[in-house]
């Protein structure tokens, strides 16, 4: 089988003189990001972490920034994304800043959440050593 030549008056150049096809691999999931731990989250994880709602989801995927599919837990639908193109979008639409902030709150509320958690079961663990000094010395 012979392959033929390219032929030279296709140009797979946008107006801007961008490839076509560098363009189009920014935007479309690498191979395996869909099953990747972490690399998606629901249109309801989106709103807790980066603070959008859903319209800004379904504008993104509309203007195809933003791929997704479909899915539902226990007969609950909801919009499954690519955390990756989400931050992209939230970057271009809103700004680094914007962005950088809402990282930095949802990490924040992680932190405390693990600290309270923490301090619970060291109290815990202090109220069940005091018990155990206590039988020691009688």
């Amino acid at each position: 089988m012979q392959h033929l030549p390219w032929p030279e008056n296709w140009d797979l150049r946008a107006e801007d003189g961008t490839d076509l096809f560098d363009a189009k691999e920014d935007k479309m999931a690498e191979y395996g990001e869909w099953s990747r731990k972490g690399a998606t989250l629901s249109d309801i994880t989106a709103k807790k972490e980066y603070r959008v709602d859903r319209d800004f989801i379904i504008k993104g995927i509309e203007e195809g920034k933003l791929e997704y599919r479909h899915a539902s837990v226990w007969g609950s639908p909801f919009i499954k994304i690519l955390r990756r193109q989400l931050e992209d979008y939230i970057k271009a639409e809103l700004g680094e800043e914007y962005l950088e902030k809402a990282k930095a709150k949802t990490e924040l509320s992680k932190i405390k959440k693990e600290t309270a958690e923490i301090k619970k079961r060291l109290s815990e663990l202090e109220a069940r050593k005091a018990e155990l000094e206590k039988i020691m010395n009688k």
